[in-house]
């Protein structure tokens, strides 16, 4: 599997997980399939709340995924009242693959092809290429510092454009952030 399909199952797989009202095995079966294999097989559990934020671990041995996942504070799309999916910030580690604290982000629609996302923690910016309705960071060598900003900030902002060119700015609490990271990097050594 590429690594960008296995992040979109992982995505994919955190959102069916931390959504309080997440469709059946019948009700979505390519979903929850796809949930499956990115959790090695099994649906993600969640281990603990903490502020705004859930640790999660699933999967097992060479397959075991944890994951930060948070929904945004709030949302805003220009022009306003566009209709858009929901949306989700998480932070997942992979052991197998040697992947700790990835960024990503699910943005509610298809992101405008080629364009880029943007993340603000206070003064620190940071660009996120875009694949469908997923980004992550452009450059990965700069995730250490921006998980370090993220635990030291009250908030993020994240920035992107639609494919119909909507605009939307999303804000999302930072608080617990610090303990749902500390948690996963205990579950997934």
């Amino acid at each position: 599997m590429k690594q960008s399909q296995f992040r979109s199952a992982g995505l994919i797989a955190c959102v069916v997980a931390f959504t309080p009202a997440a469709p059946t095995m019948a009700q979505q079966p390519t979903q929850n399939r796809r949930v499956a294999e990115a959790a090695g097989g099994a649906q993600p559990t969640l281990l603990a709340t903490y502020g705004e934020w859930g640790a999660y671990q699933g999967g097992s041995g060479a397959r075991r995924v944890c994951f930060a996942l948070s929904k945004p504070a709030s949302t805003q799309t220009a022009p306003p009242n566009r209709p858009r999916d929901p949306s989700y910030l998480f932070i997942s580690t992979r052991p197998a693959e040697n992947v700790r604290n990835e960024v990503s982000i699910i943005i509610g629609y298809s992101f405008k092809p080629n364009a880029d996302a943007t993340v603000e923690i206070g003064s620190n910016k940071f660009t996120m290429y875009t694949q469908n309705d997923g980004a992550w960071l452009k450059n990965p060598a700069e995730e250490p510092r921006m998980i370090e900003v993220m635990r030291k900030s009250p908030d993020l902002v994240i920035k992107g454009t639609s494919a119909k060119g909507t605009q939307s700015t999303d804000r999302y609490s930072l608080k617990g952030l610090a303990q749902a990271l500390d948690r996963t990097a205990q579950e997934c050594k």
